[in-house]
């Protein structure tokens, strides 16, 4: 006797329940199917745009072995992007599809990658902030509930890993040297502090996807919990260096036994997502050149692909 769509829906939700990975031969709801394209495609999105702000410092890192740090971690990058579209990929979509939603603005990647990189101080920033939040999120992403998700998160959270400590690196050198670099680091801290809290999302309250996301266990933990998380892990480290965290409100909760904080300004995060942050249009504009220049060796693969086959 065949199974029916309750019979299948039943087992699927007594696979999450049990704590059994999703693989892309099982069956699943189109609703959770579509879930995870938005998500994992945009993370996809994220990897490869975010190569962009620190692209621009590549020739002008200030010594040899800081240029192939960040080669390496941009090179890291781009590999990031390249699993997560695969990742993808064994949902049915094709990375074509992909591609076309990011440029045709129907995809989103994370809007931290909107904002530009002023000094040198920021690739400290970035890799301190901007990873440090990836990594609090994406450590909870290794126990997703789609298998092939949740193994691409293993090798990206130790390679993230490797990206925060080298941005902590770069700003703990700039505390520890002249004013002029300490000011720098400061400045860095004081524009990147804000998005990045932005990373986690809206309130969970006000999150379109967040419940349904936590339900399926493909999310793990809520947006307001992981930035939390990120908030007490993280001003520790500043003041560590000497550094402020530029929140007035920022103090120790010793009741909560957490930090409480300032509220974020959502009136920016809603601009910069629908598209007149600082850098969108540029860093959307890079991209789609970069696809079209990379067009011809996309072509000599297929054609040679195709060749093979007739051998």
């Amino acid at each position: 006797m065949a199974e029916t769509t309750e019979d299948l829906e039943q087992a699927f939700e007594a696979k999450i329940a049990a704590e059994e990975k999703i693989e892309p031969k099982d069956w699943m709801p189109e609703a959770y199917r579509k879930n995870l394209v938005r998500q994992m495609s945009q993370h996809a999105h994220s990897e490869v745009i975010g190569m962009q702000p620190e692209g621009n410092w590549l020739t002008r890192a200030p010594t040899l072995k800081r240029k192939c740090i960040l080669l390496a971690k941009i090179q890291d990058e781009g590999g990031h992007g390249l699993y997560l579209y695969s990742a993808t990929e064994t949902l049915g979509v094709s990375r074509e599809e992909l591609i076309d939603a990011l440029h045709e603005g129907r995809a989103k990647y994370a809007s931290i990658f909107n904002y530009p990189s002023l000094t040198w101080a920021d690739i400290g920033a970035i890799g301190w902030l901007v990873d440090g939040a990836a990594i609090v999120n994406q450590i909870s992403l290794q126990r997703t509930s789609y298998g092939p998700y949740a193994r691409a998160m293993v090798r990206i959270c130790k390679e993230e890993s490797f990206h925060q400590r080298q941005g902590y690196e770069i700003m703990v050198e700039l505390a520890r040297g002249s004013d002029a670099q300490k000011a720098m680091a400061q400045d860095a801290l004081n524009r990147w502090w804000w998005p990045s809290l932005m990373m986690f999302g809206p309130h969970d309250a006000e999150s379109a996807h967040s419940a349904q996301s936590m339900l399926w266990k493909i999310k793990r933990q809520s947006n307001d919990d992981l930035r939390q998380k990120f908030v007490d892990q993280t001003v520790p480290q500043a003041e560590a260096i000497g550094l402020r965290i530029p929140d007035d409100a920022l103090v120790w909760n010793e009741a909560r036994g957490h930090y409480d904080f300032g509220e974020i300004d959502w009136d920016e995060f809603q601009r910069v997502i629908r598209g007149d942050g600082l850098c969108n249009r540029q860093r959307l504009r890079h991209h789609k050149q970069a696809h079209d220049d990379g067009a011809w060796v996309r072509e000599a693969m297929a054609a040679y692909a195709a060749r093979e086959e007739n051998v």
